[in-house]
């Protein structure tokens, strides 16, 4: 996977690296904390892009954020568009958790689905809800969400 900072510089180093040197950075300053992980995808044509963030909000202080994208030609209906789109965040905070517990940071996964049942995503949004608390990390959905519904929605392609 490759990943970038929101000024596009690209993070070379493998992504559970460079979290734990920004976390460590961030500590050293004397500096709380918190990181919400969140995706964020478009159709447009034959394409679906999928953008992923590791927002990373610091107490009193503003935040940053690393982020991947990734295009694919596979079709999706809405809800299983959803669920990829959450799995692909289970799959960053899954890899980046025991950083997290080792340095105490709290961490949530957001699901860019809409928790007002007119909307079509909602659909999606028991499912969503069970597998990230199942996986056993903090869950926030719209309008909460801000990490998928802001911060990737902003760098999704």
């Amino acid at each position: 996977m490759r990943w970038r900072k929101f000024n596009g510089e690209s993070i070379h180093l493998p992504i559970k690296q460079a979290v734990e040197e920004a976390i460590k950075r961030e500590f050293e300053k004397g500096i709380k904390l918190k990181v919400c992980i969140g995706t964020d995808s478009q159709v447009k044509g034959e394409d679906t892009e999928f953008a992923t963030v590791i927002v990373f909000l610091r107490e009193h202080s503003g935040g940053f954020m690393y982020i991947h994208n990734e295009k694919t030609k596979q079709k999706f209906h809405i809800k299983e568009r959803m669920l990829v789109e959450v799995s692909k965040s289970i799959e960053v905070a899954y890899e980046l958790c025991d950083l997290f517990i080792a340095y105490n940071v709290d961490m949530e996964v957001h699901a860019d689905i809409n928790t007002n049942p007119g909307f079509k995503s909602n659909d999606a949004l028991k499912e969503a809800m069970g597998y990230i608390l199942g996986m056993g990390f903090a869950f926030k959905a719209k309008p909460e969400a801000f990490a998928s519904s802001c911060c990737a929605d902003k760098v999704v392609n």
